[in-house]
């Protein structure tokens, strides 16, 4: 497969310091990677690169053959690159249907063109919660709804950063299923996910951060089978 996103020698990072040296990384058209690590590894920071919140200090990103490195967050959206946020950044005051309005992005010929009834039909329950506020939906509810508004930016490439994080188990489980039916339509995803279970239940590859670079890479099959490797790079057994 070809690399829909190609990330090359991206290093980033704050006032203090490189986080990022040098990471390497693809994402293939339809395919979805998770991307595992410890805590304080770097995954959140090349998140926020890849957004266009962090500018890399050198290297390139990407998209569709398009170069995005320095490029504004706005402008990387309109590119196609959208986010899931971790804690879900949902507009407290405002409906579930004016948080959902207010992501709607033309197609700009993308092969995907979310609709409102598209997020309706996928996500029921928002259409149940349509007229309530951000701030009166449970939990899932707004993981729901983030979900919902990253959709309806009709993205090339969708960044969940921890999905599952503060949800009980069946919340979860509805979660996974949901990432796994836009997996089936053909989206292209990176999960940044602690839950090594979701993680690898979504993933076609896996590849594992360790102090700002990418230390693991391999099949979903090549990663379950081989569990000293996790253990020894992600501390579990």
């Amino acid at each position: 497969m070809s690399a829909l996103l190609e990330i090359r020698g991206v290093r980033a990072g704050y006032d203090t310091g490189d986080v990022l040296h040098g990471v390497d990384l693809d994402l293939a058209e339809g395919e979805v990677v998770a991307l595992l690590g410890r805590n304080g590894v770097g995954k959140t920071t090349l998140v926020n690169t890849l957004i266009g919140l962090v500018t890399p200090r050198s290297g390139s990103i990407k998209l569709a053959g398009r170069e995005l490195a320095g490029s504004s967050a706005h402008e990387i959206a309109r590119a196609g690159i959208a986010i899931v946020p971790q804690g879900r950044r949902i507009f407290a005051r405002l409906t579930v249907e004016e948080n959902l309005k207010l992501a709607r992005r033309a197609s700009a010929g993308r092969p995907i063109e979310w609709t409102l009834d598209d997020v309706y039909e996928l996500l029921p329950r928002l259409r149940e919660r349509r007229r309530h506020r951000g701030n009166e939906l449970s939990g899932g509810e707004q993981q729901m709804l983030a979900i919902g508004r990253a959709l309806l930016a009709n993205p090339r490439v969708l960044l969940f950063d921890e999905p599952s994080e503060g949800l009980a188990p069946l919340i979860v489980d509805l979660v996974t299923e949901t990432i796994a039916g836009l997996r089936q339509r053909g989206l292209s995803a990176i999960v940044v996910e602690q839950n090594l279970h979701v993680a690898v239940a979504l993933a076609d590859r896996v590849a594992i951060m360790t102090k700002g670079e990418i230390a693991y890479r391999g099949t979903t099959q090549e990663f379950r089978s081989s569990r000293a490797r996790a253990q020894a790079l992600l501390g579990v057994s």
